[in-house]
């Protein structure tokens, strides 16, 4: 685990990328900024986490590190032995962790739930959406950071992830006030999800999704194939991290639109 600073003091404020190890976004994100640092006016905190997986260029080394929150600095496993240090490391932070994925090309971020903090930063981020996870919150970051937000800064390896990733900390880090010379952004109206159950997927050769995104699913609509099976809603919901290969047993999440920011 690489951690750097801008500025003198005790850091309240920090950014995380590299927890997924096949996610360079994240990494880029913060060699760019370090780079060639701004002005700032209080101090903030670059961490680039799972260095040994992305060395590797693998997800995970023994088990996925944002499943292993808190982690146990004696735990058997590369990545709960690597939580425990995060926690220490971050705790008491007001966190950025940048992430990408394979269902989305654009932003959009997750939170614990939508409080003080998240309706601060949220508006002021280049999102489409913003994800409370609460209910699907076991060994995430928001376990060692409750005031933590994740952005997914688009398709994974992709050289737009990697510059949404550099411009989304620019924004974070404007939006709680490290920045001396902040780039002008004013909020935007971004609508809140609630992510509930996963969609199962068993064991095929071949998968499909036709649902877009945060777009409304509604009852008796087809939005996901197995082996040219389809699968149709019996209640209408928002998918998020829908993609045919993104996880191995699930093709994403339910989700119910619950309100909007600011």
């Amino acid at each position: 685990m690489r951690v750097e600073q801008l500025g003198t003091g005790e850091p309240s404020v920090a950014v995380v990328g590299g927890i997924h190890g096949d996610e360079p976004c994240g990494p880029h994100a913060v060699d760019a900024i370090l780079d060639d640092p701004p002005a700032v006016d209080q101090p903030v905190k670059f961490v680039v986490a799972n260095e040994e997986a992305i060395a590797r260029g693998v997800r995970y080394v023994d088990e996925d590190l944002n499943r292993a929150f808190p982690g146990d600095p004696d735990a058997e496993t590369h990545e709960g032995r690597l939580a425990a240090r995060l926690d220490a490391e971050l705790g008491g932070c007001r966190t950025l962790a940048l992430h990408s994925t394979q269902s989305y090309e654009r932003m959009f971020a997750l939170v614990d739930l939508v409080g003080a903090f998240e309706r601060q930063v949220c508006p002021r981020l280049s999102i489409d959406a913003v994800v409370e996870t609460h209910e699907q919150n076991e060994g995430r970051i928001f376990s060692s950071v409750p005031s933590a937000i994740e952005v997914e800064c688009g398709y994974q390896r992709s050289e737009q992830a990697a510059a949404n990733a550099v411009t989304v900390t620019e924004q974070f880090l404007a939006a709680t006030d490290v920045l001396t010379d902040p780039p002008m952004r004013e909020p935007q109206e971004v609508p809140v999800f609630y992510l509930g159950k996963p969609i199962p997927k068993r064991k095929a050769d071949a998968y499909e999704v036709f649902a877009t995104n945060f777009e409304e699913v509604t009852v008796g609509e087809a939005f996901a194939a197995m082996d040219g099976e389809s699968l149709v809603a019996d209640e209408s919901f928002h998918p998020v991290l829908l993609s045919p290969e993104g996880y191995s047993d699930i093709f994403g999440y339910m989700a119910t639109l619950s309100g909007k920011l600011p």
